[in-house]
């Protein structure tokens, strides 16, 4: 799969982007994006979430370990990771997950700086392509992320009234960030 999109006008440019299927030489672009996005988005006052959690979790996030960790990911055949790209930069990435029952499509990732030009929106129409009508999709988003939960209404998720704080995910800190499920319904037969 190959698609360019055309990204928004910056200054006098025009970013294209092309969204792909990751390959194992895009695992450290891809650990920079989840870094970068994760320091952009989920520190937080009111739930005690600072820098310094989201630091230490990533901490070794290109350790031959870690790398090697993700590159299995990235092989799984129940799963694809697609990523958007600007020229060989990895600047946005999506996960989806195949069930028997469901799809899970881990949040879309796009860097801070690339936002609000339309890759996230190309980004769901590749990811589409790859889900199964007939079966849920869902996602895990952060409650108090109000433009990712904002990104998914617009594209037809809708809120399960499911919320849990997952203790093995316990920060540095001992914050543990509040999630809450969205979901498309498959169209059954």
């Amino acid at each position: 799969m190959k698609t360019e999109k055309p990204g928004a006008q910056t200054d006098q440019t025009r970013t294209t982007v092309e969204i792909t299927t990751a390959a194992l030489e895009d695992v450290v672009g891809i650990q920079d994006v989840l870094y970068r996005t994760w320091l952009a988005t989920y520190p937080s006052e009111t739930f005690g979430i600072n820098v310094d959690d989201i630091e230490e979790m990533y901490k070794d996030r290109n350790s031959e370990e870690t790398l090697a960790k993700r590159r299995e990911q990235v092989s799984r055949p129940q799963e694809t990771t697609l990523v958007a790209k600007e020229k060989d930069k990895v600047v946005g990435l999506c996960r989806i997950i195949k069930r028997e029952d469901k799809s899970v499509m881990e949040a879309i990732y796009i860097l801070p700086e690339y936002q609000r030009l339309g890759i996230g929106s190309s980004v769901w129409r590749e990811a589409q392509k790859l889900l199964d009508p007939k079966k849920d999709v869902v996602v895990q988003v952060a409650t108090y992320n109000t433009d990712a939960i904002e990104f998914y209404k617009r594209r037809g998720f809708r809120d399960t009234g499911k919320r849990w704080a997952e203790k093995k995910f316990r920060l540095k800190s001992g914050a543990v960030i509040p999630a809450m499920e969205m979901i498309i319904k498959g169209k059954k037969e």
